[in-house]
Parts: structure tokens; C-alpha cells; sequence
């Protein structure tokens, strides 16, 4: 309802300002402050003071009397306060929004018709994912998942890159070594099974003889080359370590949970034809260039002083060129593409994205997401090649570990109930642990780098996973108690409900914050910034805190109807939080 009442407050004021002949190109429309008891304010009063030759109170004063509200739907009554015209929301916008809640799509907006891929995680398939990474998936699915209750049509993806040095170096150490030669994997798992061949070709290579380097690289160059051919030997060869890192990657970002719609490989773009297409194509720019024994492509009109390499002198493509004709597929298939990655790749996309405009594509429908990186306390190192850093692997167990003892010192404080098992703590302690982790990275702007901190992520009294997920838990608890199951859609328990008997100001207060959900999944998906919907879930935890310690639902001395509506209120919020929550991708437990 809240962008209803938006339209209808913008359309008043546009009418207020047309009567007095006063330009309405900006309204001024805002969410007022704490202190103030409307759902939204307009301070068109400033911008006019001057051209209507009036303090701001005053003319904030006679746009109000303008207005009639019994021609509103949404909006009950106009009044001032200094400056700022308030408009408090009418019955049928309390009404209309529990019915709209009750219901479990709440917050799903209607099919857009408009097709959108996102491409996330990608990940290299040389080893395990590590905490540094941890952020591409866990920003990429809350990206894709704000799109889709948006109403986009979305693909998740995943692109796999199987064809560079690295993957090739890779391949030529698992084909060279044996198992005697290595250490023991850090866990029963592919991936962890595997990196310790790529560990070792590393290793080998920085100190080989130089006849060694030199059969060994000979040996590399010959992978490379015959994936450039699309030669299905090759391609078999390299696929056979690529496909069980992926899978061992897989399991892991499974824990979180992530999952994607396709795996599309790089190398499918060198054995299709369509990047020798693109190289063709390039060549033939009046940009392009040969020189220092590779093709090269001027992009000084662009502001960018260093050319791109686009194809080297012994016939191999780079990433980048293979990624043009990977994002050319792209636009034929979808509407919109966006990518979620590393902040160190934002040159790689601009020299991508000022090809595809040379190419003759309109880079509008290219949107990339760019993050900063994930540090643990103590700036441990990263790098997959040295064999260092944290596994997101280590770090989902830890959470679950510190999840589980912080359940079950709970547990204790109050006597376990019957009702609560090891397999619910064990359940409890699952979705408080993998979800501390996805809140606290996605609930940080992604540009700016974090520091993860355990006490902060696990804290159930702070503003964290813990602190919202308590939240669904409760209204769970409330619903259970009434005789309602929470999992239900809950429409029915507005059959009877009178909106007019919510008149406190907590009510009033969080029956708004619901209202504003469709409104929060709106503005997130425009900007790519789910973690919007992440500070909309603290400031509803408290708003729904505040009316649970001050408006009982079931004690015996409420009323028959307020305790009806009441209900409906907590069923409302039940699913309010739980699409929240499943927008960051975080679990709703139903009992914690």
C-alpha cells in the first residue's frame, strides 16, 4: 500500500501546486522523522518560500489547506508541522495493507516481463572458496533474489573460467603427479582433494631447472593451444579436474545455501567459434592495432591511456576478449545483465564494456555490481596459489559451532523444554550460524571493505541475524499458541479484523513498517543494494519488539477484537520478516 499512498500524496500536491500556479517538477515527498506521526511529509515548502514570499511554515500551511482528504483514498488527514506538510494514512490503508500481509507473497511484485541474468560467485576452479570470496555469493543471490520479488525474470549464473593459464597449469600437474607426491587434503572433499596437485605445479615450477620449466611449460602452452582450437581431447582433459573442483565448490556454496540456474563455461565460447568471431570483428575496428606482437585496441576516446590486448602473438585469446562474446550470448538471451564481482576486476569491465560499445551494442543493459573484500580479525591472507587463508568451509563450521554453544547456554539458562531436541539444536543451530554469516555481509554497503567479528554477527540482543530471526520466531510462537499455523497463508484472520481498533502508536507503527516492504524490495532492486532490505529488517525488529511489549495479544483481559486483529497484526509480521529475511538470504526458524 505504501506506493499507492505515494502515488496518491504526489498526485495532492501536484494539484495544491497547479492551483496556485506553482511548478511541480519537485515535491519535495519524504519519510518524516521519528518524531513526527505520518507516514510521509512533503518539504515542498523550502523550494517555494522564496518565489511565494513567505516563511516555509506558512506556506507549508496554505498547500495544506489546498488538499481535501475526503477526495483520498489513502490518506486521512493533512496537518503541518513548521515546515512540512504531513499526510497520516486513512482506515483503508491500515486495512488494505493487513489483508495485502496476511497473505505469504507478501512483498512480490507483479511480473515485470522483463528478463535478467546475474552472473555471481565464478569463482576460479583451482581450490576451495575462500572467506575473501565470501562475498560474491552471498551479495550475488540476495542480488538476484531483491530482482526476482521485484518481478524480473532471473537467472542466476555462474561463469566458469576452465580456460586460462591457470586451469591449463593446473590440468598439466594433475596429469603429472601422483598422490605419493602430495600431503594429506585438509578435508575429505574434491576440491580439497584436488588443489593439492595445482599447490604442487605451483611449487614445481618456481623451482624447476630450466629444462624442466621448459618441458613443463611446453606442456601447459600445449593445453592452452588446444583449447583455443576446441580440441575435445582437451577439453575432456581439462574438464576432468575442473568438474570435480566445481563440484567440491559446489557443496560448499550449497552450505550457504546458493544455488544457480546454469554453470556456463568459458572454453564454450572458444569451441562455438563465436570468440574467433569477435576477434575477427575487433581486428577490423579502426581502434584496432598490432603492435609489441599482440592486437591491441585504442580506447584513449574513452579516457583510458593503456590498450586492450585482445589476442596474442601465438593466436591465444585473453579472458576478456572470450568475455565480450560471453556477454554478446548474453544479450541475446536476456534483457538486462548484471554482474556481481571483486572490486580489483572494475578495470577488466570497463575495457568489456567499452568494446561491446565499439562492437555496436548498447551497454545499457550491462550493470555490474562491484564489492570489496571480506577480512577476518588478524587480515589474514588469501591466496589459493600459496595455500593460505581461511576456507569458507572453516568459517561456516565455526559459525555453526559458536551458534550452537550460544543455543544450548540458552537452553540451559531457562531448563530445557521437551519440546526442544538435539536435532533442533542442531537445526536452531545451522540457521542462526550460516545465517549470522550472510546477514553480516550482506547488510554492509558492498563497497566498502569488512572485517567479519563473531561477537557482532552472534549477538542476539544487537542488531543481527539472531536479533530478527528471534523475531519470526516469535510471531511463530504467538500464532502456534492461538491455534494458527504459522506456515499457512493467514488471510483468514482478517475475516473479522477492524482495522479502527489499532489505536496505539506501536500498533499504528509497525502496521506501517509492513507497509512499506513492497516499497523497500522496490527501491533495493533498482539500485542493486540489497542491503536495503537488510536494515529494513532491523528497523522492523524493534518497531515489532516495541509493540510486543507494550500490546499483548492473548493475555485474557484484551478485548475480543483487539486480540483478533492483534493477531492478524502478528500473522502480518510473520510474513513481512520471513520474505525479509529470505530476500538476504537468511533463515526463518520457527521456534529458536
Amino acid at each position: 500500500m505504501f506506493p499507492a499512498l505515494r502515488d496518491e500524496v504526489a498526485s495532492a500536491l501536484e494539484a495544491a501546486l497547479a492551483a496556485r500556479e506553482l511548478p511541480t517538477d519537485d515535491l519535495g515527498i519524504e519519510e518524516p522523522p521519528d518524531d513526527v506521526e505520518s507516514v510521509l511529509a512533503s518539504s515542498v515548502a523550502f523550494r517555494l518560500a522564496g518565489e511565494m514570499g513567505a516563511a516555509p511554515p506558512q506556506v507549508a500551511a496554505e498547500l495544506a489547506d489546498e488538499i481535501e482528504p475526503v477526495d483520498l483514498t489513502y490518506v486521512d488527514r493533512v496537518e503541518t508541522q513548521g515546515p512540512y506538510v504531513n499526510f497520516l494514512p486513512s482506515r483503508e490503508y491500515y486495512a488494505e495493507t493487513l489483508d495485502a500481509a496476511c497473505e505469504s507473497t507478501y512483498g512480490r511484485h507483479p511480473d515485470r516481463e522483463e528478463s535478467v541474468v546475474v552472473e555471481h560467485t565464478s569463482a576460479n576452479p583451482t581450490g576451495p572458496v575462500h572467506v575473501g570470496r565470501a562475498r560474491n555469493p552471498i551479495i550475488g543471490d540476495a542480488v538476484a533474489t531483491v530482482l526476482d520479488y521485484a518481478g524480473y525474470d532471473v537467472e542466476r549464473h555462474y561463469y566458469v573460467n576452465d580456460a586460462g593459464r591457470q586451469i591449463a597449469v593446473f590440468t598439466w600437474a594433475y596429469e603429472t603427479f601422483d598422490e605419493e607426491d602430495l600431503g594429506e587434503p585438509e578435508r575429505e572433499k574434491a576440491d580439497y582433494d584436488l588443489v593439492r596437485y595445482y599447490r604442487e605445479g605451483n611449487a614445481y615450477l618456481e623451482d624447476a631447472s630450466e629444462d624442466e620449466a621448459t618441458a613443463a611449460e611446453a606442456e601447459i602452452e600445449s593445453i592452452m593451444q588446444g583449447l583455443e582450437a576446441g580440441d575435445d581431447a582437451t577439453y575432456e582433459r581439462v574438464s576432468e579436474v575442473v568438474d570435480q573442483v566445481l563440484g567440491g565448490m559446489r557443496e560448499t556454496l550449497s552450505r550457504l545455501p546458493v544455488a544457480f540456474d546454469e554453470f556456463v563455461k568459458e572454453s564454450r565460447f572458444m569451441r562455438d567459434g563465436s570468440t574467433d568471431d569477435v576477434v575477427t570483428r575487433l581486428q577490423a575496428l579502426d581502434e584496432a592495432f598490432y603492435e609489441d606482437d599482440a592486437w591491441q585496441l585504442d580506447l584513449t576516446e574513452f579516457g583510458m591511456e593503456k590498450p586492450f590486448v585482445f589476442l596474442r602473438a601465438d593466436g591465444t585469446s585473453l579472458y576478456t576478449t572470450r568475455d565480450v562474446a560471453h556477454h554478446e550470448w548474453k544479450f541475446d538471451r536476456f534483457d538486462r545483465a548484471v554482474t556481481v564481482i571483486g572490486e580489483d576486476h572494475e578495470l577488466t569491465f570497463e575495457e568489456l564494456r567499452r568494446t561491446l560499445e565499439l562492437l555496436g551494442h548498447d551497454t545499457d543493459q550491462l550493470e555490474q555490481l562491484f564489492y570489496s573484500w571480506v577480512n577476518l580479525p588478524g587480515g589474514e591472507g588469501m591466496s589459493t596459489r600459496a595455500g593460505t587463508g581461511i576456507d569458507l568451509d572453516d568459517l561456516l563450521d565455526e559459525a555453526i559451532s559458536r551458534a550452537r554453544d550460544e543455543v544450548e547456554d540458552r537452553l540451559d539458562d531457562r531448563i530445557r523444554d521437551d519440546d526442544i531436541d538435539d536435532e533442533d539444536v542442531e537445526r536452531i543451530a545451522r540457521q542462526v550460524g550460516i545465517g549470522a554469516v550472510r546477514y553480516d555481509i550482506v547488510a554492509k554497503q558492498p563497497t566498502k571493505a569488512i572485517t567479519f567479528e563473531w561477537d557482532r554477527a552472534l549477538d542476539f540482543e544487537a542488531q543481527s541475524a539472531p536479533y530478527v530471526q528471534y523475531v519470526h520466531a516469535r510471531c511463530c510462537g504467538i500464532l502456534e499458541e492461538a491455534g494458527t499455523d504459522p506456515t499457512d497463508d493467514l488471510i483468514e484472520l482478517t475475516d473479522a479484523v477492524d482495522s479502527s481498533v489499532l489505536d496505539t502508536r506501536a500498533e499504528r507503527d509497525l502496521l506501517e513498517t509492513i507497509a512499506r516492504f513492497p516499497h523497500v524490495i522496490e527501491e533495493a532492486a533498482d539500485d542493486l543494494e540489497p542491503h536495503r532490505v537488510a536494515t529494513y529488517t532491523r528497523e522492523f525488529a524493534e518497531t515489532f519488539n516495541t509493540f510486543y511489549r507494550e500490546c499483548p495479544v492473548l493475555a485474557d483481559d484484551v478485548d475480543d477484537d483487539v486480540r483478533t486483529t492483534r493477531l492478524a497484526l502478528v500473522g502480518a509480521s510473520k510474513h513481512t520478516i520471513a520474505n525479509a529475511l529470505d530476500v538476504v538470504g537468511v533463515d526463518a526458524p520457527r521456534s529458536m
